[in-house]
């Protein structure tokens, strides 16, 4: 394993902000084509020799095909505009079918876009989505282009402020899966994003989203993801929410509340367990960040994960620090993530 130096003190963290919320408020709206962009799925699963990898891969992939990236103008102080395009599994919500990312496009010195590599940034539990804000302004501000994608039924998906009944919250499971990894051919059919160079970073709720979908197809054939970095998550999923704290208790209830059994949650949180496919996993191109003191997502997990995946000691890093004090770390967090994008 790797530890990452802890920061004496919060004045990193408030630098690190400052100058990405400073970027985001000075630079110039890039120029967006108003056409749509046609978009095809690189889907491609390999052979799988497990029986129960199989059977997982079934209920999260869909026949490839083109589909259309269109354009829409971004939320206030959320990026340079919304691109959106059609899930790949689709729930009957209009609304929540189309997928929503806000787009953030890295700048030259005079503010204007670059050509350069992209990430698709998958964000947290939070209905605000801070977190993956952060991260892709903190993307922006070193020279690759991050769309922050909304989850089912989070930000432009949900036609209400009520959260989605038991149906919907099953079905919002596989979708979110299958939703990342289309976005990664979404982001590729866009303008100023190198050579189809496209990685994924997910942070607690998006790191165990993004760990399943970086499975797909993700091996040594180098289909998928460039890169992949997943943050505060791990193994284990249903052991998370039997026993995590604070996050995790608080979707725990979510579950109870909305009438199911824990044999019905078991089933749901099976169907995109990432160790009945963390094998799939590109070692090499897989980097995992945990905190020690996570009680939400205990250590043990994200080390199952690292495990089940084979990555070398020095693709796990470690910070001390808990779920929450763990994103002190994040000035330092997102520069070794981008330089790994920029070297490709």
């Amino acid at each position: 394993m790797t530890y990452l130096r802890r920061p004496q003190s919060l004045l990193a963290f408030a630098v690190f902000l400052a100058a990405i919320w400073t970027l985001h408020a000075t630079a110039e709206m890039p120029h967006l084509p108003l056409k749509a962009f046609v978009a095809k799925d690189t889907l491609d699963p390999p052979r799988e020799d497990s029986d129960d990898a199989r059977d997982c891969l079934t209920g999260l992939v869909w026949p490839p095909s083109e589909f259309e990236v269109s354009w829409e103008a971004p939320l206030t102080g959320k990026g340079d505009a919304i691109a959106m395009f059609p899930s790949p599994i689709p729930s009957g919500d209009s609304r929540n079918d189309q997928v929503s990312m806000e787009c953030y496009f890295a700048r030259d010195g005079n503010g204007k876009p670059i050509t350069a590599p992209a990430v698709v940034v998958v964000h947290e539990s939070g209905s605000k989505m801070a977190v993956g804000r952060v991260f892709a302004r903190g993307f922006q501000t070193c020279g690759v282009h991050a769309f922050l994608i909304h989850l089912p039924y989070y930000g432009n998906r949900r036609s209400s402020e009520q959260r989605p009944d038991r149906k919907r919250l099953i079905d919002a499971i596989p979708q979110a899966v299958a939703d990342v990894r289309r976005a990664r051919d979404a982001v590729a059919a866009l303008p100023y994003v190198q050579d189809g160079r496209v990685s994924l970073q997910g942070t607690s709720l998006g790191g165990f989203v993004s760990a399943t979908s970086a499975c797909l197809d993700s091996g040594t054939d180098g289909c998928g993801y460039d890169n992949v970095f997943i943050l505060l998550a791990g193994g284990n999923l249903m052991k998370v929410i039997q026993s995590g704290r604070k996050d995790a208790a608080k979707f725990r209830q979510q579950l109870q509340q909305s009438g199911m059994t824990p044999d019905q949650i078991a089933a749901i949180v099976n169907r995109v367990e990432p160790l009945r496919m963390a094998h799939r996993l590109d070692p090499k191109r897989t980097w995992l960040y945990s905190a020690d003191f996570d009680q939400v997502v205990p250590i043990q997990n994200a080390i199952d994960l690292a495990q089940t995946a084979a990555l070398d000691p020095s693709h796990h890093v470690r910070m001390l620090g808990n779920h929450y004090s763990g994103f002190v770390y994040i000035p330092f967090v997102i520069p070794k993530m981008a330089k790994v994008i920029h070297q490709r």
